[in-house]
């Protein structure tokens, strides 16, 4: 059971090392992401926070599937 749990920490780790990265050039490419003079809006700040969260989210099941895999 341990395995698998651990195989599924790694998958998710991956899965949002891949994604989020691309999702970010493209929201900061958005016209909404900036006003006019070049300052960043509430809606970049808001994707930027919540691309950050899902980042340290997948180094947690990262560093936690590694520990379960190294304890067995």
């Amino acid at each position: 059971m341990i395995i698998t749990l651990a195989i599924l920490l790694l998958v998710n780790a991956l899965w949002n090392a891949l994604i989020w990265p691309r999702f970010y050039k493209r929201v900061s490419k958005d016209p909404r992401a900036r006003d006019t003079s070049g300052k960043a809006t509430t809606f970049l700040i808001v994707h930027a926070v919540l691309i950050g969260v899902s980042l340290l989210l997948a180094a947690v099941s990262l560093v936690v599937a590694v520990i379960a895999l190294v304890s067995l």
